[in-house]
């Protein structure tokens, strides 16, 4: 955790690189043209090709062969109970459930949907980053700068994560100064560290999760729930925010069961 903690300083100190000019084309995923069915192929190999160049599913031998070389098992969804697989997520499970991109929270109600929150840690691993060192290396400060207040934020620069937190940060900050509430007391990006009461490796390692304010986005453990049974939570994040984090690609944990309503990764 010393690699993270210096990180912090680094960054409230100003001393972490800004995002380069023109890094990344920033991309509007509300306005991506889906790739077209392929026969023979499943939706999970089409969509995970299309989503990291250089990356190839073999779907006959059941393998997924990552940009960096390394070979993957895609393993399949059984249907397998949600604790379990939460708890060792094949890469085919990390599809179980689909994201609702419409922000009615009765979705999340239902015990144990959580979804994009079950995930291979080998596949994110090979995808992002084996160390906290190679993860540390690639992290650059993405600003909101609001009209009263200016937050930063560490996230890793590969697969243009940074560009699109930043735009997607412009885009909240044009909605006027109400915006700025969510950027005070913010629980920040990059820290390499497991998920409280797991084993399993937070995406905050890799730097492509940020948390913006604490206090009001609430998060089921601070509130006393009971794994799968966690009920309502009062969220105070605004549509028009959320919206914003997920037209550049990023998903809110205030749609998932298990509330993670500061978090988008």
């Amino acid at each position: 955790m010393l690699i993270s903690r210096l990180y912090r300083v680094l960054l409230l100190a100003g001393l972490l690189p800004a995002l380069p000019a023109e890094a990344c084309r920033v991309t509007d995923f509300f306005e991506v043209a889906l790739p077209s069915p392929t026969a023979g192929r499943s939706a999970i190999a089409v969509a995970l090709e299309a989503a990291y160049p250089g990356l190839q599913v073999n779907e006959d031998a059941g393998t997924v062969v990552m940009p960096s070389g390394a070979v993957l098992p895609l393993g399949d969804d059984a249907g397998r109970p949600a604790p379990k697989r939460l708890a060792d997520t094949t890469i085919a499970e990390q599809f179980a459930q689909l994201y609702p991109l419409d922000f009615d929270p009765a979705h999340r109600e239902a015990p144990w949907f959580d979804p994009g929150r079950a995930r291979n840690e080998a596949f994110f691993r090979a995808l992002w980053f084996e160390t906290e060192r190679a993860a540390a290396a690639s992290l650059v400060a993405v600003t909101y700068s609001g009209a009263e207040l200016r937050t930063r934020f560490s996230v890793t620069s590969a697969h243009c994560v940074a560009a699109q937190l930043q735009a997607a940060f412009d885009a909240i900050a044009r909605h006027g100064d109400g915006m700025d509430v969510y950027f005070r007391s913010v629980g920040g990006g990059f820290n390499w560290r497991k998920i409280a009461g797991t084993d399993r490796l937070s995406t905050h390692s890799f730097g492509i999760a940020v948390d913006l304010n604490t206090a009001l986005g609430g998060y089921w453990r601070w509130a006393g729930a009971r794994e799968g049974a966690v009920g309502p939570f009062g969220n105070s994040y605004p549509e028009e925010l959320v919206r914003e984090m997920e037209r550049h690609g990023f998903i809110w944990g205030g749609k998932w069961h298990h509330f993670d309503g500061m978090h988008f990764e």
